[in-house]
């Protein structure tokens, strides 16, 4: 029998955030989240390649993360694009929420998983964009590096 999405990966990774921004320090959070949301990330349903975090109303914020209606939930089911709240500490809320507003920074959802408890969290990062300079150098890096890796195949 194979195991649940849960106990296996990721439900969701932005793989795009790493790519667009340079990410300084890495947080865990917990989310707030209703029973037919947990149901749909435990099937491995979910979308956090948009998303953002937001500081508003003495709180950290997902916004636009997208966890598609649980099925047999119907009635009872919830909205796939609602803001969520994060949980953090008191003192990781002040310092990313500084952050984000006064010396211009982005928080950036980076992937969705369950710890080994079954909760499920968040990781985010606090990040700066990079510039279209930065990414063709991110870019030519991956390149030799597949290119490197091939010739240590045949030649090494």
């Amino acid at each position: 029998m194979s195991k649940p999405k849960s106990e296996t990966g990721p439900v969701a990774v932005n793989r795009r955030a790493r790519f667009d921004y340079e990410i300084e320090e890495t947080f865990e959070a917990g989310l707030m989240l209703m029973g037919s949301e947990v149901k749909s990330l435990r099937e491995g349903r979910a979308n956090i390649a948009e998303s953002y975090v937001s500081p508003e109303r003495e709180g950290l914020w997902l916004i636009n993360a997208d966890i598609p209606p649980y099925g047999p939930a119907n009635r009872f089911n919830h909205e796939p694009k609602r803001h969520r709240k994060l949980l953090l500490k008191a003192k990781e809320i002040a310092k990313l929420t500084g952050a984000a507003t006064q010396q211009g920074r982005t928080i950036v959802a980076l992937r969705l998983y369950f710890n080994g408890r079954g909760l499920a969290k968040l990781q985010i990062g606090l990040a700066t964009g990079k510039k279209n300079v930065d990414k063709r150098q991110t870019i030519k890096d991956r390149e030799w590096n597949k290119q490197k890796s091939r010739l240590m195949k045949n030649y090494g």
